[in-house]
């Protein structure tokens, strides 16, 4: 008998358990673009003349994704032995991807005058490689060309 009256109680305190989660609890789908990534080639359409950008010899550039913000650095392989090539940049701001259209609003970055800017992108994404191409335009800066960057997924 008293172990009825336990099963009882014990099956009273399951059912009254609240299994839904409320909103601010709900988990968010991940991004597929979340991990880091290393560029491994770049170009810079200005008017009819395009740039290579990357790979720049003796430099290497990753960017980092989590499910709303992204950061991306630049940075010299020579640790520093050599200042006269010394090189550092970086930057980090929110994004949204919906569908292969992706958006960056640039909070921070070690060129200032790109603080603040936002900009859209397509974004192809291929297994491990990303292609972000769109249009970087900043009046202030002078700046309007068309990128294209490709990525591939550091293991």
């Amino acid at each position: 008998m008293k172990c009825a009256s336990l099963i009882a109680i014990a099956v009273t305190l399951l059912m009254s358990c609240d299994t839904k989660k409320d909103a601010s609890s709900a988990t968010t789908e991940k991004s597929p673009l979340s991990g880091t990534w290393k560029l491994v080639s770049a170009k810079s359409i200005q008017n009819t003349d395009t740039t290579v950008t990357a790979p720049v010899p003796g430099q290497e550039t990753i960017k980092i994704f989590n499910d709303s913000y992204f950061a991306f650095f630049n940075h010299d392989l020579n640790h520093g032995a050599d200042t006269a090539s010394a090189a550092f940049g970086a930057g980090s701001g929110t994004y949204t991807l919906v569908g292969d259209k992706y958006s960056e609003h640039l909070e921070y970055c070690s060129y200032r005058g790109w603080e603040n800017q936002d900009f859209s992108f397509k974004m192809e994404i291929r297994n491990d490689t990303i292609i972000q191409s769109g249009e970087e335009k900043i009046d202030s800066l002078n700046v309007d060309h068309v990128i294209i960057e490709t990525y591939v997924r550091v293991r």
